[in-house]
């Protein structure tokens, strides 16, 4: 895959501060020769922490930054100071951006909104100084903790873009054609399959000033939710959309077909894909006369939305703009209802 500016994925090894180690210290002044215990605690160190950025699209200023290191804590001090904690370390990262173990692919969170910060990997705990430890009937402990070790694990980041609607079809279905008339986004069109390599996001105005955010997915094949094609790297773009818009030519062999593979697709990498809201658009109906045309709509797939109602069917051309503007609608509607 050529080189891109949009990266969605990003393996990070995390290493957090260990904590300072407690101090052993005996108060002595002029007027105290022989006081008591004044070990300070040591501080914690630092952790490192993924924050929301809205400013972001893209992991590209991570790809490179392998190992993310905190600083360690500082050993506590006399006069019952505590050592200074170590500095935390800043990952900013995109919206919609989740986190997952490496070695047991565990869900850690997801960041969705900006500011928002989890720790990743937390800094261990300073130890306690020997002041901690003085009972009644040890008055002089000798002895401090020593500082908890850090944590050193390997973490993923993947982004899954968030998008009011998202496109998704068959390579070559039209996808980038449609994103780049109903937008000012350019993405690359040809013909030939997998034209689209990376996620493009548009901003579809609408009337009155109105405007929703429209994102072109890499096209489906069947078995990409095995990893075929472009598989499942961007099959989880899918799950940020509210609504799902699904584009099928009008000069493909079997609509209903094509239609029921990319459904399946969806269900099988996530059933839960199938409970948002959808549309069909059939795509370069320009090829049409009226009479074919006619004939299409009987030949539409027919499903139903998990609400019971009926999924919409757009018939549409982007290089005619013919039924642009009512598939719009159908998309607004759905979005506010």
């Amino acid at each position: 895959m050529p080189d891109s500016n949009f990266i969605d994925y990003v393996k990070i090894n995390c290493r957090s501060g260990k904590g300072g180690a407690g101090f052993v210290h005996f108060h002595r002044s002029k007027h105290n020769p022989k006081g008591g215990p004044d070990g300070g605690d040591g501080g914690r160190g630092g952790h490192i922490i993924v924050r929301g950025n809205k400013q972001l699209w893209t992991l590209l200023h991570l790809k490179y930054r392998k190992h993310v290191i905190a600083e360690d804590g500082e050993k506590g001090g006399s006069n019952n100071r505590t050592g200074a904690e170590g500095k935390d370390e800043f990952l900013e990262v995109p919206l919609g951006t989740i986190a997952r173990d490496f070695a047991t692919n565990e869900f850690l969170f997801e960041i969705e909104k900006d500011g928002q910060e989890f720790i990743i990997a937390e800094g261990g705990s300073g130890g306690k100084g020997n002041s901690f430890f003085r009972t009644a009937t040890n008055q002089a402990p000798q002895h401090a903790q020593p500082g908890e070790p850090g944590k050193e694990e390997w973490k993923i980041l993947e982004l899954k873009l968030m998008a009011d609607v998202g496109l998704v079809g068959f390579p070559n279905a039209g996808k980038s054609t449609l994103l780049s008339v109903v937008s000012a986004a350019k993405p690359e069109i040809a013909d030939y399959p997998f034209t689209t390599l990376v996620p493009q996001l548009g901003m579809v105005y609408y009337r009155d000033n109105r405007s929703f955010v429209m994102a072109d997915i890499p096209g489906i094949i069947e078995g990409a939710h095995e990893g075929k094609g472009l598989g499942l790297r961007f099959l989880r773009h899918i799950e940020r959309n509210s609504i799902l818009l699904f584009l099928i030519p009008s000069d493909s062999k079997n609509i209903r077909d094509e239609y029921k593979i990319l459904l399946n697709e969806l269900k099988l990498h996530n059933p839960e894909l199938l409970l948002k809201k959808r549309v069909i658009a059939i795509s370069k109906c320009d090829l049409l006369d009226e009479p074919l045309l006619k004939e299409l709509k009987k030949e539409a797939p027919k499903d139903k939305l998990n609400s019971g109602d009926k999924v919409p069917v757009a018939f549409i051309s982007s290089v005619a703009m013919k039924g642009i503007d009512e598939m719009k609608d159908v998309l607004w509607k759905m979005m506010n209802d």
